[in-house]
């Protein structure tokens, strides 16, 4: 099955059998709960002064889950998962969000739950958008060192967007870096009802229709140096993983994403790789869902 807009995503042409990475369907998604799919563009970045780099993200996931993660890994029932590829950027923002919205809602046609790896964290207004339309009033919850939800377009703007135009009711931030964001951003954040910091991975998540989005940028620059921005006092991937499995084991989380992975700035690979153990944590809870 061809996703509309989207190339064949880059993998290691040699995938060794024993690996989760060689069990990811590529020919067609029958039989699939899951689908992956690449979002590498990094114009938002650029234009809200990150770091370039995000655009080879999706590349870089690939290769580290194909060097780690065991097909049969001892207690563990993945979900079988196809390979949508990696989406064709455009040359403006606003075309290739269009064609973002279009793979996924072939993705959702397809009975598939939809997996981002980018790429500039603005992809995700366009990743969510077709799921806002079917849900209605959706509550997002993103882990994220920033709101992003600037007015200007960029990779800053997503969540902004996403409650002006697409009717998202509120939003739960959590991992906040409060050096980091402007008074006027936290203002429009609080006036339309979104709460910072308010909940604990073992809490209940808000009630609705859910979207989950991780920001790289969340975890420490220590374990995550390979993002658009840096955080000197970030999670631990211990936090960040536990956060993934409440979201995974959730049946009202209707998408998620790993967003912002910029393999220039990644030392040894570090950021992808972690990556990769938070795609299988998510997967390995996802499964839940029907034990």
């Amino acid at each position: 099955m061809k996703i509309p807009h989207c190339q064949p995503g880059s993998w290691p042409s040699e995938i060794p059998p024993g690996r989760f990475a060689a069990k990811i369907r590529r020919d067609t998604p029958e039989g699939c709960r899951v689908g992956l799919i690449g979002l590498g563009d990094e114009l938002g970045v650029k234009l809200n002064g990150g770091r370039p780099g995000a655009a080879q993200g999706p590349s870089a996931f690939r290769a580290a889950l194909a060097s780690y993660g065991s097909a049969d890994a001892c207690g563990v029932d993945w979900p079988e998962v196809f390979d949508a590829g990696d989406i064709e950027p455009a040359d403006t923002l606003d075309e290739t969000h269009t064609r973002v919205s279009a793979a996924v809602e072939a993705m959702l046609a397809a009975d598939l739950f939809p997996i981002g790896i980018g790429g500039g964290h603005d992809l995700t207004y366009a990743f969510v958008r077709p799921l806002a339309a079917r849900l209605p009033g959706m509550v997002g919850v993103y882990f994220d060192a920033h709101l992003d939800v600037r007015e200007q377009d960029g990779s800053g703007m997503t969540f902004r967007r996403l409650v002006e135009d697409c009717s998202v009711r509120s939003l739960h931030v959590q991992g906040l870096d409060r050096f980091a964001n402007a008074c006027e951003h936290v203002r429009w954040f609080q006036g339309h009802g979104g709460r910072i910091d308010g909940l604990g991975p073992t809490d209940p998540l808000p009630d609705g229709d859910l979207f989950v989005s991780l920001d790289l940028d969340v975890i420490d620059q220590a374990f995550a140096p390979g993002v658009s921005a840096m955080n000197p006092n970030g999670w631990t991937p211990g936090l960040a993983e536990a956060w993934v499995r409440t979201a995974g084991r959730n049946p009202r989380v209707r998408c998620f994403d790993i967003m912002e992975l910029s393999p220039p700035h990644d030392e040894h690979g570090r950021t992808a790789r972690l990556a990769a153990r938070l795609f299988l944590a998510f997967l390995d809870a996802f499964a839940e869902r029907t034990r």
